[in-house]
């Protein structure tokens, strides 16, 4: 167990990746995971396996737990990102002196061995089971009925709530309006949404779908899923507390 003062520090056995500009910018086969919050880690990598250039911008920036950073520019022969790397020498923990944090959105691209990877680093800790079902599935949102289902195929992801992924025509398309809001998960992938109109109200992006989930979850491909949150789950006929979670 870790104290709230504590970081966790974990070295990977992938070889990790990362690209800008059609440079690779570090190539490492002995990454760190650093659980900078809880939710999930960050990558640092050995400054020796950084092939960019790292410009000192000669500002700083304090950690309360890592201490004093160094912040770099992470330059190429083609690209420069601004302030994109940092470098703690002095840490209080020990395992960080001699690494370099790259800002994950300033690269753009980041390889786990020859795979592409999204959003973050998938954690090592964190696990995604998708299973058929035979449960009944209703959702309700302003009293109305907006999906019936017998055939959920449930995705069970940790730290989450179940999620129920529902055969598009158990669903109420017609009350269904597209939405261009997007959002990628490292483990799902991209994601597309939908507003509901119920009649009373519009809610905006509640549902969404994985028309081309990455590999590992491709039993979800095209299902339509709700946010728990925001919407009343009828499982077997029994409704379901609506769960509390960052996305509520």
């Amino acid at each position: 167990m870790h104290s709230d003062e504590e970081i966790r520090v974990e070295t990977s056995g992938k070889r990790v990746r990362a690209m800008l500009g059609g440079h690779v910018v570090a190539d490492t086969r002995r990454p760190v995971l650093v659980w900078e919050h809880p939710y999930y880690p960050t990558y640092y990598v050995p400054e020796a396996d950084v092939r960019a250039e790292l410009g000192n911008t000669g500002e700083m920036r304090h950690s309360r737990r890592l201490g004093e950073g160094t912040i770099h520019d992470v330059v190429t022969d083609s690209t420069t990102a601004p302030a994109a790397a940092i470098g703690y020498r002095n840490s209080p923990v020990a395992e960080l002196r001699d690494l370099v944090r790259l800002d994950w959105n300033s690269m753009d691209e980041w390889f786990e061995e020859d795979e592409p990877v999204y959003v973050h680093p998938r954690d090592p800790y964190k696990r995604v089971d998708i299973l058929e079902s035979s449960r009944h599935v209703q959702v309700r949102l302003d009293g109305v009925t907006v999906a019936d289902s017998h055939h959920p195929r449930i995705l069970f992801e940790t730290g989450l709530p179940p999620r129920y992924y529902l055969p598009l025509p158990d669903v109420r398309m017609d009350l269904l309006r597209p939405s261009d809001h997007e959002t990628q998960c490292p483990y799902k992938g991209t994601a597309g949404y939908w507003h509901v109109h119920t009649g009373e109200a519009e809610h905006p992006d509640t549902v969404w779908t994985y028309r081309t989930p990455l590999p590992e979850s491709h039993k979800i491909a095209g299902l339509a899923c709700f946010y728990d949150e925001r919407v009343d789950i009828l499982l077997d006929g029994e409704p379901q507390r609506r769960p509390e979670t960052p996305f509520s």
